[in-house]
C-alpha cells in the first residue's frame, strides 16, 4: 500500500475516490471514526465519499489502496451504495472535531483544532495520531495564532461530545463548495454542529444554502437564529424562496419578521405570499433581469453576466415601460440572450424585443405553466396582470421545484457502481 507516513484529514476533502482503472467514484466529503476513553489514538473506520446527486456512502479504510494529495485509490469499483448514516457510537472528523477547543495536558494552554494526521500503525489500521492546533496567543512573548503539532494523547477534551467547537477550520473546507453541497453536507451532522456552522455563515451564503434545503429544515434552522438575524437572512434570499420559507410559519411569525425586513425588501415578499401555491405567481420570482426601453444590448449583456443570477434566468431580458420595478409599467416583451449576442452593443433591446401573445397571469396553475413552457420551448416566461404590467418571471426551475416530490433532496439516487 502507497500512502506515505502521515495524512491530514482536512486536506482530504473534496479531492476525488477512484477505482484501480481510474475511473472516478465520487469525492471525499469526511472521514469516520470512535473515540476512545483512554487517550490513546483513535482508529479511523472509513471514509464518507459523496457520489452522483449528492448520494454519500461509507467506504471502510481496508477498502484504500493509495491516498495521494490529489486522490483516493480504492481495491475495486464494486461498492457498497446503502446511503450512509452516521451512528450513535460514531464521530464525523470534520464535521465534529474539527475546530474542537482541546487543552494542551503539560502546559494547560487552550488550543484550537485546524487538521487531524492519521497514519498506519504496526496493525495496518489507519489511527489518528496528531493534531495540528493553533493556540490564542495570550500570553506575552508568544506569536498570535501560533500554529504547531502535538500527540493525539497529549491533549485533554476529545472525548467529550460537547465541547466547546468553533467553525473557522469546517468552513474553509466547506467554502469551495456549491450551495447545494454544503446543504448536504449539513443534513449529515448533529443537530447541535449544524445550527453552530449554519449561525457562522454569513448572511448571503446562508441565504444560497437555506434555499437548497428542505422545507422542515429550513423552518427549524430559521427559527434557531435570532429574529434580527433571520431577518437579515430572509432579505438576502430571492424573494420567491423567502415567501415559500414564510408560508410555511405561523401568520405571527411571518408578520414579525417581515416587519423587521427592510420595507423595500419586504415589499415583494409581501406580494408573493398572496398568491396561492402551484400557480404562476405563487412560483415565480419578482427580479428577473428588466430593462427600460432605451437600454442597449450592451447594457442588456452586462446585466446577464451577474454571477448572481441562475442560469434561466439570463437566458434572456423583459422590458418594459417605467417604473422598473415589479409591478413594473407597460410589459413591452422579451429578449433572448442569442438575440443579444447577434446584435451590435449599441443597438436598443426595445427594437427587437418580442411579445408573448399569452403571457401567464399570476392566477394560471402549474399545469398550464408546464405546458406554456414546453410548447414554447421557454426556460423562463413572464408573468403579467390585467393592466399588462410585468410582476415577476417563472423558470423551468421553479416549476421543477414545486413538481418533483416532497423530500426529492434526500431522496437515494440509483447510482451505477464503478
Amino acid at each position: 500500500m502507497s500512502t506515505g507516513s502521515r495524512v491530514f484529514i482536512a486536506r482530504l476533502a473534496g479531492i476525488g475516490v477512484f477505482d484501480p482503472a481510474g475511473d472516478q467514484l465520487g469525492r471525499v466529503r469526511d472521514a469516520v471514526t470512535t473515540l476512545r476513553t483512554d487517550r490513546q489514538p483513535p482508529r479511523l473506520l472509513g471514509l464518507v465519499v459523496e457520489l452522483q446527486q449528492r448520494h454519500r456512502i461509507f467506504v471502510p479504510m481496508g477498502r484504500v489502496t493509495r491516498i495521494e494529495p490529489d486522490q483516493v485509490v480504492l481495491s475495486s469499483g464494486t461498492v457498497n451504495m446503502k446511503r450512509f448514516e452516521r451512528r450513535r457510537t460514531e464521530t464525523l472528523v470534520l464535521g465534529e472535531l474539527l475546530d474542537r477547543t482541546v487543552t494542551i495536558h503539560d502546559s494547560g494552554d487552550k488550543a484550537t483544532i485546524v487538521d487531524l494526521g492519521m497514519e498506519q500503525n504496526r496493525a495496518r489500521d489507519w489511527v489518528i495520531s496528531r493534531l495540528a492546533v493553533r493556540t490564542p496567543g495570550t500570553r506575552l512573548g508568544r506569536r498570535r495564532g501560533q500554529l504547531f503539532q502535538v500527540e493525539w494523547n497529549e491533549v485533554d477534551g476529545l472525548a467529550l461530545p460537547e465541547t466547546d467547537q468553533g467553525t473557522d477550520a469546517l468552513l474553509t473546507t466547506l467554502s469551495d463548495l456549491r450551495p447545494a453541497d454544503v446543504a448536504h453536507a449539513l443534513q449529515d451532522m448533529p443537530d447541535k454542529r449544524r445550527i453552530e456552522v449554519m449561525r457562522a455563515l454569513d448572511d448571503e451564503r446562508l441565504a444560497d444554502v437555506l434555499q437548497e434545503m428542505e422545507e422542515n429544515d429550513q423552518v427549524l434552522l430559521l427559527a434557531s437564529l435570532e429574529d434580527e438575524r433571520a431577518a437579515d437572512v430572509l432579505e438576502a434570499m430571492d424573494d420567491d424562496d423567502a415567501a415559500d420559507l414564510l408560508g410555511e410559519l405561523p401568520a405571527a411569525d411571518q408578520q414579525r419578521l417581515l416587519e423587521l425586513m427592510e420595507p423595500d425588501e419586504a415589499a415583494p415578499v409581501r406580494r408573493l405570499l398572496t398568491y396561492a401555491d402551484y400557480t404562476a405567481g405563487g412560483m415565480m420570482t419578482s427580479e428577473p433581469v428588466i430593462l427600460l426601453p432605451d437600454a442597449t444590448v450592451a447594457e442588456a449583456l452586462a446585466r446577464v453576466r451577474n454571477p448572481e443570477l441562475s442560469p434561466a434566468l439570463a437566458t434572456q431580458v423583459f422590458v418594459v415601460r417605467p417604473p422598473q420595478a415589479t409591478p413594473t409599467g407597460k410589459f413591452l416583451g422579451a429578449a433572448h440572450l442569442q438575440r443579444l449576442l447577434r446584435e451590435p452593443p449599441s443597438a436598443l433591446v426595445s427594437g427587437f424585443a418580442e411579445r408573448d401573445p399569452e403571457a401567464l397571469r399570476p392566477d394560471t396553475p402549474i399545469e398550464q405553466v408546464t405546458r406554456h413552457l414546453a410548447t414554447y420551448n421557454m426556460v423562463a416566461a413572464p408573468v403579467v396582470d390585467d393592466q399588462d404590467r410585468l410582476l415577476g418571471a417563472v423558470s423551468v426551475d421553479d416549476v421543477l421545484d414545486h413538481l418533483l416530490p416532497e423530500g426529492w433532496r434526500d431522496a437515494d439516487r440509483a447510482v451505477g457502481n464503478g
